[in-house]
């Protein structure tokens, strides 16, 4: 059977035990897009950051806190799957030190020094088999598309879904799904419930459909 695997919702990446930087992604369309995944008859797994959606009972859930917790729990999961589905928002930087204690106030600015956290679907882009797939977001504010296909070729991406940051924390959406030659292939929007179910199918044409042709043809010879 079908198994999927999708990454949903914010990471945190602390500066001390109580500060942590992080974003406004809510989990509402890893949600749908797991529910999406059941309605087709698949099996989903969602890593997850911390959100307050529900996620569907079906869905086998591996909740997860940083990004680089998402990575791992991905690389453990994603070698069972056919596919990733990239919907998450990981925090892209973590502070170089984490604060054992709370960072008292001193009147004074404070500096912090920021590294970039690792990209969750460019190492299992990097990682897939010939018989998986992988297909990311890109939120974008300036030269969409542009910047899409670069994350794409650079994900190693099978799609990429473009939207933009009137997406977080928002129950619609408005995407774009780009194919590996740039293309627009498809435009959807409404809810998120609906923009995921065109998603899953714009997946099922471009991703499952010539992967069941060839599993047919092997049973065949």
């Amino acid at each position: 059977m079908t198994r999927i695997l999708i990454t949903s919702g914010p990471t945190r990446q602390f500066l001390d035990p109580v500060r942590y930087l992080t974003n406004a992604s809510s989990g509402r369309m890893g949600s749908a897009l797991a529910a999406a995944v059941i309605e087709l008859g698949y099996e989903v797994v969602v890593v997850s950051g911390p959100v307050d959606v529900a996620y569907p009972a079906e869905a086998k859930v591996v909740p997860v806190l940083s990004t680089e917790d998402m990575l791992d729990a991905c690389i453990r999961e994603f070698p069972a799957c056919d596919g990733l589905i990239g919907a998450a928002a990981p925090c892209d930087y973590r502070p170089v030190k984490c604060h054992p204690q709370k960072i008292s106030k001193t009147g004074s600015p404070v500096q912090l020094t920021l590294m970039e956290t690792p990209d969750v679907v460019a190492t299992i882009g990097a990682q897939k088999r010939p018989d998986q797939w992988v297909v990311g977001f890109a939120l974008e504010t300036q030269d969409p598309r542009f910047r899409a296909i670069v994350k794409l070729e650079k994900k190693r991406c099978d799609l990429i879904v473009l939207n933009g940051p009137e997406a977080m924390n928002s129950s619609t959406n408005q995407v774009e799904i780009l194919d590996p030659e740039g293309r627009v292939v498809v435009k959807l929007e409404g809810t998120k419930e609906r923009v995921a179910t065109g998603i899953l199918q714009q997946i099922r044409r471009s991703l499952l459909a010539p992967q069941r042709s060839h599993d047919e043809r092997d049973q065949t010879v």
